[in-house]
């Protein structure tokens, strides 16, 4: 309890500090060439629930560009994705700005990860339970299969990191986290360039 309440914070900070410094150079690069690509937006912001249902301003590298068809819709994610985007996707250093989320305290460094606010209505009592921690830039369903998986089993992971949430996991979950970013693993359901949309399917 101490761990969950007070100590893990802590470690979330100073770890996201240390970590910003060292991607710096990374930050740097992508930040200049994505404001170039992207014509002066290099970043992606989106509204998400995070702890409490509170919400919050996520941020991340944009991979996606703005293109739209006659009728002024957005296009699919497939036929903006560009191939510098899969790039930064499929290595995760789209997700570097959000380390700044993590020292805002709007996320921690290992939770569930936030998802969209129009979800919110769509959850059971139980799914709701992901909101009694902070959300995570990774978490246990991530290293068990990211958007590979399926809604159901994404949920049943993240509640499972709710109640059993101490270091040893946190530790784990990062260290299995680099692992799967440096093998590209999980990054989108098959047939998908992200994960298919929440429908409301209920879980055990």
């Amino acid at each position: 309890m101490f761990y969950r309440n007070w100590t893990k914070r802590g470690l979330d900070v100073v770890l996201s500090v240390i970590m910003l410094l060292l991607l710096s150079p990374i930050f740097l690069i992508l930040l200049i060439s994505l404001t170039i690509y992207h014509r002066g937006n290099p970043f992606f912001f989106q509204k998400r629930p995070g702890k409490d249902h509170v919400s919050f301003f996520i941020l991340k590298f944009k991979t996606m560009d703005d293109q739209t068809n006659g009728y002024g819709h957005l296009l699919s994610d497939a036929d903006r994705l560009s191939n510098f985007g899969k790039f930064i996707r499929n290595t995760s250093l789209d997700e570097i700005p959000q380390l700044i989320n993590v020292i805002k305290g709007d996320m921690s460094l290992v939770g569930p990860r936030p998802l969209l606010e129009e979800y919110l209505e769509l959850y059971n009592q139980d799914q709701l339970r992901r909101h009694d921690v902070r959300p995570g830039v990774t978490g246990w369903a991530q290293i068990n299969g990211r958007n590979a998986i399926s809604w159901e089993k994404k949920f049943e992971y993240d509640l499972w990191y709710v109640n059993n949430l101490n270091f040893l996991i946190d530790f784990k979950i990062l260290l299995v986290t680099l692992y799967n970013v440096v093998r590209g693993k999980g990054v989108s359901q098959k047939g998908h360039v992200s994960m298919g949309r929440f429908k409301g399917e209920s879980i055990a």
